[in-house]
């Protein structure tokens, strides 16, 4: 993996290099298909042109993927979508005057930790990939621009780390009503668009094989419940049954009740 840049993007190429320990490559030409020509470098670059993104390199060349709060399907899911209807907001108990409280330890592309916001919810996006968080950071700054969105971003905050150090040393003052996890799991999603975003997730950060080992330390000092996002059909996380199912036609929450 390696960065492309543009020339007024030098400086922000070189920090992020330096925290990455990859290289960094001046992109004279901007046509899309000299991206081609860096194939022997490796799969994946990091396009560095007025956002953070990842650049699959594999033909045809498929489009970049970056955190993009502003799209119009995402605006309009929080706009007119489902609301305190969605099986997320249910899992995580929204209703009435109840507004929970919520770490987001695997915050990913943070589109979840987005939706829980936009109903009034205090988020706390936890990422352990300094490269995801950098997308974060860079599409926070965007999404600061979109009116629907400016209002929403100020309930939500970023912690770079490691989600079970983060948890482990909590104070109990700082203990969340719900601890959401949703561990990366392969193939677990039927729209192409959601598969690349994936499949770019993958190349760039691995996957979540000690994802098993969360969720002691998130039933430890979340004071409500625990809900994990599980694709439909695969068994529960570390092998522990669920108190609750919350059930959609790819995926599913499973919820661990503690109160």
């Amino acid at each position: 993996m390696f960065i492309l840049y543009l020339a007024d993007y030098q400086l922000q190429a070189e920090e992020l290099a330096s925290i990455l320990g990859i290289e960094a490559f001046l992109l004279a030409n901007t046509e899309r298909k000299t991206l081609l020509a860096w194939q022997s470098h490796g799969q994946l670059a990091i396009l560095l042109a007025g956002q953070v993104a990842l650049q699959p390199l594999s033909k045809p060349l498929p489009h970049p993927v970056m955190v993009d709060w502003g799209n119009k399907t995402l605006l309009w899911r929080l706009q007119h979508g489902g609301g305190r209807g969605e099986l997320l907001a249910k899992a995580c108990g929204i209703k009435k005057e109840y507004l929970p409280k919520v770490i987001d330890a695997t915050a990913g592309f943070g589109r979840d930790s987005l939706l829980l916001a936009s109903l009034g919810c205090q988020v706390t996006l936890v990422e352990r990939s300094p490269l995801v968080a950098a997308m974060l950071r860079d599409g926070w700054q965007r999404a600061a621009l979109e009116p629907y969105l400016a209002p929403i971003l100020p309930r939500m905050a970023l912690h770079q780390g490691n989600a079970t150090t983060f948890l482990q040393h909590l104070s109990p003052l700082d203990y969340p009503d719900v601890v959401y996890l949703d561990p990366m799991f392969p193939d677990r999603h039927n729209s192409a668009k959601v598969k690349q975003d994936m499949q770019s997730f993958h190349l760039a950060v691995g996957a979540d094989d000690d994802a098993d080992t969360l969720l002691v330390p998130a039933l430890a000092v979340a004071r409500k419940r625990v809900v994990v996002k599980r694709p439909r059909h695969a068994t529960p996380l570390a092998g522990q049954i669920p108190s609750l199912v919350y059930e959609g036609e790819s995926s599913r929450f499973d919820v661990y009740v503690l109160s």
